[in-house]
């Protein structure tokens, strides 16, 4: 015995349990590797891509080096400097493609409207001439157009000289970068992305609200049944899952029209005496993307239901408790988690919807994700698509913080 008692306590097999733990480790590492390099190079990778690109101001930076750095010291409210013309003409001669002017064009167009006309047609009219001074050539620009003149197009150029700007973060949330220096609210005739994101988060909790109500009583419906018949009719939940949403939204286009199926069925039923316009407006896109959310908000409260004891509501109303109060007082607090969890999901789901909004809303329905594919297919413009997409990605963090600072305060309390 006191020959196993001193093997068991030896030094030797301490690290041979030591080794063992730690090939365990590697080993759960090695397994899960996979798994981390895919989410490193679809999600993170990505994410940290879209975040440089929404501070990110390289077209100026890039091509307009010179204007930039005689630009450097000018005060912004008086005439620019007699080199800062000399330097943009020597700028915008050294671009050798025009699609490089065309993204210098663009990027100040943003900043003064009428840029892009001003740009390329100095850029089409290069050269000036040859061993012209500072002062010959400002006249010369000035000649071919008396635009160059205006502040507004040198204020625009000296504002975005650096590379990185906070300008599409701020213009995000209806702020602005003075040409003058400082940050200021933009005119309120311009305050449109604060009024779209409002209008997200609106149309995303009208959407949660409704799947709630209706996945709720149907949730706890299948949690009743015999495993057998709940199986079966979960399939006919999960049917969503198996159909494209172009399809479905296709197939409520034709539903919601005028002459569709649900105007005729409420028409016939005297429900309504006249079609009622459910298409190109906030109900098209509300009763689509209940449609299509619905299972997200069933199965989390489906799984927590199941795991509720009905003997807990039973013995409530054996003591003496109406059902109905016993089912508020007793079974609907021990399902809060799966409501959490199913708003929280449809929610988050709902902020970053473009497609249905798209086809079945009308021009004040739109959400933040169509003025992202707005700035990134038409606009092309890169850098304020990333930054609506970044401002869409904080509030989705924000939210999931405060649900899970609410479930860990709820946690403590119980």
């Amino acid at each position: 015995m006191t020959t196993a008692t001193i093997a068991i306590g030896s030094p030797a097999l301490k690290r041979s349990l030591a080794l063992v733990e730690q090939r365990k480790r590697w080993m759960a590492i090695a397994l899960t590797l996979p798994l981390l390099l895919f989410l490193l190079a679809t999600l993170l990778v990505p994410i940290g891509a879209l975040l440089q690109r929404a501070i990110e101001n390289p077209e100026i930076a890039k091509s307009l080096t010179r204007t930039g750095a005689a630009l450097a010291d000018w005060d912004r409210t008086s005439p620019p400097p007699v080199a800062a013309f000399a330097a943009l003409v020597a700028d915008l001669g050294a671009i050798s493609e025009g699609s490089d002017a065309g993204a210098v064009a663009r990027r100040l167009n943003t900043e003064a409207s009428g840029a892009r006309s001003l740009v390329m047609g100095t850029y089409r009219a290069l050269p000036l001439g040859d061993k012209l001074t500072p002062e010959q050539t400002r006249e010369k620009l000035l000649a071919l157009d008396e635009r160059w003149a205006e502040l507004r197009y040198w204020q625009a150029i000296a504002k975005n000289s650096s590379r990185w700007t906070p300008d599409y973060l701020l213009t995000a949330v209806d702020l602005k970068r003075r040409a003058e220096g400082g940050i200021g609210v933009v005119e309120p005739e311009q305050r449109v992305f604060s009024r779209i994101l409002l209008r997200t988060f609106e149309i995303s909790l009208v959407v949660t609200l409704w799947c709630l109500v209706l996945a709720y009583p149907l949730a706890y419906w299948l949690s009743t049944l015999p495993a057998r018949r709940a199986n079966v009719l979960m399939i006919l939940v999960l049917v969503p899952f198996w159909t494209s949403i172009l399809v479905r939204v296709a197939a409520w286009i034709v539903l919601l029209q005028r002459e569709g199926l649900v105007n005729k069925s409420l028409v016939s039923l005297s429900i309504l005496g006249e079609p009622a316009t459910l298409l190109f407006n906030r109900t098209g896109v509300v009763i689509a993307m209940v449609h299509i959310l619905l299972p997200y908000m069933i199965l989390p409260l489906y799984s927590v239901m199941k795991s509720v004891p009905p003997t807990y509501l039973r013995a409530a109303v054996s003591l003496g408790s109406p059902p109905l109060a016993a089912f508020f007082r007793v079974y609907v607090p021990q399902t809060w988690p799966g409501i959490g969890a199913g708003a929280l999901l449809v929610f988050i789901l709902s902020i970053g919807y473009y497609v249905t909004p798209a086809l079945l809303g009308g021009a004040d329905d739109q959400m933040l994700s169509y003025y992202i594919a707005q700035y990134t297919n038409v606009d092309i413009n890169w850098g304020m698509a990333c930054a609506l997409g970044t401002v869409l990605l904080t509030a989705t963090l924000l939210l999931y913080a405060v649900y899970r600072r609410v479930v860990k305060t709820e946690l403590s309390l119980g």
